[in-house]
């Protein structure tokens, strides 16, 4: 949370309204990922409890599926800084 609100400060005083909404964008894209992902590793962990036999299968289908939510939040951040580069 202390990060949001350094890049918030960091956004008010040098950046204009338009680059500051992107830059919290990319904030806020890198930290959606972060919960989707923990909340993927919780949630695998609790299958994993209950049908120790498929482990194997569940710890593939939570690599792919943090891959492809990793893969997106990137993007998000990605044309975010481009809004505030561009």
């Amino acid at each position: 949370m202390t990060s949001l609100m350094v890049l918030l400060q960091v956004v008010t005083n040098y950046l204009p309204l338009g680059k500051g909404l992107a830059a919290i964008g990319a904030g806020i894209a890198a930290i959606g990922a972060g919960i989707g992902i923990g909340n993927i590793g919780k949630n695998a962990m609790e299958a994993i409890a209950r049908q120790p036999e498929a482990a194997g299968a569940i710890r593939t289908n939570m690599i792919v599926i943090a891959a492809l939510v990793e893969a997106v939040a990137l993007f998000a951040a990605v044309i975010c800084l481009l809004a505030v580069v561009l």
